[in-house]
């Protein structure tokens, strides 16, 4: 595994960075204050990310997307994380991977759409009674004829409020298994404006001010079965081929913030003088950026380390959910001890220092929670010694 950076790499680095200093930064105080992405300025951004040629930068070139390797794609995230989350994913748009799972006219309809800006994604998981026990989802659909019928209700999904479809998954049917009944699950497409399909305003949420949640209701919601994303009963399984990055993608932009933060505090410990000294000089404060840079650096090698092992095709479950875990938790610590450092000033929103310590909560959340990581690691430990 080389650590250099390529000139390629390096040029996507630096093109990132400068869009979001430039492009996105302006705006972070409006959208903190207002808790409201205006729509003029999303579609004013996105024709800017488009023209820089960051637009859909996780999509394959022979399809109009960047074609960037897994390492290349994070180190991308990586800059788009340092900004606010309604602008950097909302208005810089990377539309899910498991739209290649389209197939025929679900191509057309939505896959190229989502690539071209023209059509956005958001994906229903999450029911008020399953989050991470996705499995115990309620959220059902019965076949009838040639159609489906969808009931249930799903809620925390991300940016439903300006998505054009939903990806949905609900159980469609129950298998028998050495523990018991297992539900079968199918991914669905569902375009805004079915009948029977209702999105909800969501939850007051103190993590991503003005990137939204909402409540998605399905009431005898009636789908042809060419909606269906992949196969009937196989949505695990689509899912699985072609989600399995999200977490790195979580994690490195974690890595953003967290390395903004750890600047902020760097730059103030060097300028802010107290009892005739720097700061920084200061044991207390010193040990801070020292533990602070030292967890920054692990949770960055442990990133690239899987995002080389995805494209070598060697990286596990564990390798992701390892940089999914040290990544989201040191972004909390380096946020905390960031205000630490800066003292009251931390905490007033002049700086971006509050918000991306409420930020960081939500990622110790969603994409799996930090205890459901480390079961992920423990077991896949423990299996070779049939434990």
């Amino acid at each position: 595994m080389d650590f250099g950076l390529t000139d390629e790499q390096k040029m996507i680095v630096e093109t990132t960075r400068a869009f979001v200093e430039t492009e996105l930064y302006p705006h972070e105080q409006e959208v903190e204050r207002t808790g409201v992405l205006r729509a003029d300025l999303r579609r004013e951004l996105q024709q800017k990310a488009m023209a820089a040629g960051l637009y859909a930068a996780n999509m394959p070139a022979e399809l109009g997307g960047a074609g960037l390797d897994t390492l290349t794609w994070l180190l991308y995230e990586k800059e788009l994380g340092r900004a606010n989350y309604a602008l950097h994913w909302t208005c810089v748009c990377r539309p899910s991977n498991i739209l290649l799972a389209c197939e025929g006219e679900q191509r057309d309809r939505y896959l190229m759409p989502a690539i071209r800006g023209e059509r956005h994604d958001a994906q229903a998981m999450t029911e008020p009674g399953a989050g991470s026990d996705l499995r115990g989802m309620k959220a059902f659909a019965r076949q009838d004829g040639g159609d489906f019928i969808l009931n249930g209700t799903k809620h925390f999904i991300s940016h439903a409020d300006v998505a054009d479809f939903v990806i949905v998954w609900v159980a469609t049917g129950e298998e028998a298994t050495p523990r018991g009944p297992k539900k079968r699950i199918t991914a669905f497409l569902v375009d805004k404006g079915t009948p029977g399909f209702t999105v909800r305003e969501g939850y007051r949420n103190v993590s991503h001010r003005g990137y939204n949640n909402c409540v998605l209701e399905f009431d005898d919601c009636r789908l042809p079965a060419a909606q269906v994303l992949g196969e009937v009963h196989k949505g695990f399984e689509v899912a699985g081929k072609w989600l399995g990055a999200t977490r790195l993608q979580v994690a490195s932009t974690c890595l953003g913030r967290a390395e903004r933060a750890l600047s902020h505090a760097l730059s103030y410990a060097a300028e802010r003088r107290q009892f005739g000294s720097q700061i920084g000089k200061f044991q207390g404060v010193s040990f801070k950026l020292a533990d602070m840079a030292t967890e920054l650096k692990a949770a960055e090698l442990l990133t690239r380390e899987a995002a080389w092992k995805y494209d070598q095709g060697t990286v596990t479950e564990g390798d992701m959910a390892m940089a999914k875990l040290k990544a989201t938790e040191v972004l909390a610590m380096i946020a905390d001890e960031a205000i630490q450092i800066h003292g009251g000033m931390g905490l007033m929103d002049e700086l971006p220092l509050e918000r991306i310590w409420r930020d960081a909560r939500v990622e110790r959340i969603w994409e799996g929670t930090s205890e459901i990581q480390r079961h992920i690691i423990s077991r896949e430990l423990l299996r070779p010694l049939g434990a």
